[in-house]
């Protein structure tokens, strides 16, 4: 598998017809165009993540998730523009003809990142030219000719069971990998030997009218919740950890309530060898000896929380636009702009909920941190796929 080679490249004009501002919309608290940039860096061989737009809100949201942006003139930007015009004004402006360019969709908000390794993968090796996102379906087909119904795929006098028949592919619209030259020479996106990638029926939605928009919703809504491509884990103490209550004896002495579940979320991150950082204002030995139990670095007694994640994620080589922080509080809000991946816990403050592109279910000291790392465990699972001419 070719690591960090191909481009990928995403169109997002800002005009839409049946949904407007559909590429701003949220499925699972994230815009469709934040979606897919995420899903495009998540994959091992991707190199760069472009994304083509003529609207500077899609422009800002699309830098804010790590890809670059080409800006796309209003001639390319119409109901009638293709996307292959699009991938193409990109690869002009960018002066850089990689030997792989993947068209990716925004409207297809569930693409696996190991589906995309898989089709980048296969081009690379030359085994296709093209590989296109399909999923199977075992329906029998009818077309009108005129007047006349006709069966594809089948006869009136011989109907087979499922398990008997071949399946038919349906092209999901999602991606498409493509060798550049061939690309460059054909203007299409289809050309030479063209492969298919079967992808998961059940999340092979494409997103046209409101009501797709809403099933995306629900199926998110559904699904076990994944943050993919996380590379460190921060958090805040009181809130996050806590239910942000302490009990003070008389002598001043603090304690908290802890959530045990949240203790086995990060054996697993640990196990992971994910780094976990807790980022506290307070100072206070009940903080240190959480952290020592959970065998995570601390850092206590913290005014300037960004500041302080910054020098951290330096001095560990860790990219912040890949990095979780979640928070509860207004103290918190510096450190939620820095990163890729800013993160709120149920209970927590108006303006981080309104900071964050992810609201946990669970409350600050109910299982919070633990729903967080399982997010994160479930977005490093990947599954094998196939490639099939």
């Amino acid at each position: 598998m070719q690591a960090r080679s191909a481009l990928v490249v995403i169109p997002a004009r800002g005009g839409s017809k049946g949904i407007p501002g559909k590429n701003l919309q949220t499925v699972g608290g994230l815009t469709l165009v934040g979606r897919a940039v995420r899903t495009a860096r998540a994959a091992i061989t991707v190199g760069r993540v472009v994304v083509s737009t003529d609207d500077p809100a899609i422009a800002q949201e699309a830098r804010r998730h790590g890809a670059d942006v080409v800006e796309r003139p209003a001639e390319l930007s119409g109901d009638t523009a293709s996307s292959e015009s699009a991938v193409l004004h990109a690869l002009d402006a960018l002066a850089d003809d990689p030997e792989i360019t993947v068209l990716l969709q925004c409207t297809s908000p569930f693409v696996d990142p190991a589906d995309l390794d898989a089709a980048i993968t296969a081009v690379a090796e030359a085994v296709h030219d093209v590989v296109v996102a399909v999923t199977p379906t075992h329906d029998f087909q009818w077309t009108l000719d005129g007047d006349t119904v006709r069966p594809v795929g089948h006869s009136i006098d011989n109907r087979p069971r499922r398990q008997e028949r071949a399946p038919h592919f349906r092209e999901t619209g999602a991606f498409y990998a493509m060798r550049t030259a061939g690309l460059r020479t054909a203007g299409t996106r289809f050309f030479g030997d063209i492969g298919i990638r079967p992808v998961d029926p059940d999340t092979s939605l494409e997103i046209d009218e409101p009501g797709d928009l809403e099933r995306a919703r629900r199926l998110a809504a559904a699904q076990p919740q994944r943050l993919t491509g996380v590379e460190a884990i921060v958090t805040d103490f009181d809130g996050v950890h806590t239910d942000d209550h302490a009990y003070v004896d008389a002598a001043g002495v603090e304690q908290v309530r802890v959530h045990r579940g949240d203790g086995l979320g990060v054996a697993a991150i640990r196990r992971e060898r994910i780094p976990f950082l807790i980022l506290s204002k307070e100072r206070n030995a009940v903080v240190a000896a959480r952290a020592t139990k959970l065998g995570v670095d601390v850092l206590q007694g913290i005014d300037d929380k960004a500041a302080a994640l910054k020098e951290w994620a330096a001095d560990n080589h860790i990219d912040l636009a890949n990095t979780v922080y979640v928070g509860n509080d207004v103290n918190d809000l510096p450190a939620l702009a820095l990163v890729g991946r800013p993160v709120a816990v149920a209970d927590a403050r108006p303006e981080v909920l309104a900071a964050a592109q992810l609201i946990l279910t669970r409350r600050g000291g109910d299982g919070a941190v633990r729903e967080l790392c399982d997010m994160v465990l479930a977005g490093r699972a990947t599954r094998p796929g196939r490639t099939t001419s």
